[in-house]
């Protein structure tokens, strides 16, 4: 074989690998809309609420230590104070590893979740977030005396807020959430669209009352 003609079939060959490796990347891109419904919401999300007729679905991907998931957290539950049960609201977790503690919210509240207690762990993250946010030690003895205070089985807490099994199932929202386009939080999705507006109550309000409508 000349010299030439294995320089050409070494060109051909990594042409074929990077245009390999694009497929692979993009892949998620070209997700069927039943694929990504699927993703957006699965089997053991956390919902806040559930509509009886399923007609309006928010979906939040959120990071307990996320400056943005705090300040559209009061407009979050004035919604969710107002709407009830007329919507289904769905929580994702998405932490944001330049947080110290982000993970570790995650894995708590979702220890909390084996409990029953979710809702309770995810209010008392955002209303003490200024407490324990953006603080670079690890706030874990924190989030276990929050756990404490709701009257958790504290040795199963701990043992599972460590756990292989939450730390996997908190980076399979985070996946699901990349797979979306997820970038950042919070990320908000009203009926399996992607809300691109500023997450005010207003504009989240306008949103839900829209679907709501139609």
């Amino acid at each position: 074989m000349s010299t030439n003609l294995k320089v050409t079939l070494a060109i051909v060959v990594a042409a074929v690998v990077a245009l390999v490796g694009v497929m692979v990347v993009n892949r998620d891109d070209d997700l069927t809309p039943q694929a990504a419904s699927e993703m957006l919401v699965r089997g053991d999300s956390h919902r806040l609420s559930t509509a009886a007729d399923g007609r309006t679905t928010v979906v939040e991907f959120l990071d307990f230590e996320c400056e943005s998931c705090l300040a559209a957290y009061p407009a979050v539950e004035k919604l969710r104070a107002e709407y009830g049960d007329r919507i289904t609201y769905v929580v994702r977790y998405f932490p944001i590893p330049s947080h110290p503690n982000a993970y570790n919210a995650a894995h708590a509240a979702e220890a909390a979740a084996r409990q029953g207690k979710f809702e309770e762990m995810y209010k008392k993250l955002f209303d003490t977030a200024t407490v324990w946010g953006h603080q670079q030690q690890s706030q874990v003895a924190v989030f276990e005396g929050y756990a404490q205070e709701m009257g958790l089985d504290m040795a199963r807490f701990k043992a599972d807020a460590a756990s292989a099994e939450v730390a996997a199932r908190v980076k399979a929202d985070a996946a699901d959430g990349e797979s979306l386009g997820v970038r950042g939080t919070p990320t908000f999705f009203i009926d399996g669209t992607e809300f691109d507006d500023r997450p005010s109550y207003e504009s989240l309000k306008a949103a839900i009352d829209r679907s709501l409508a139609s």
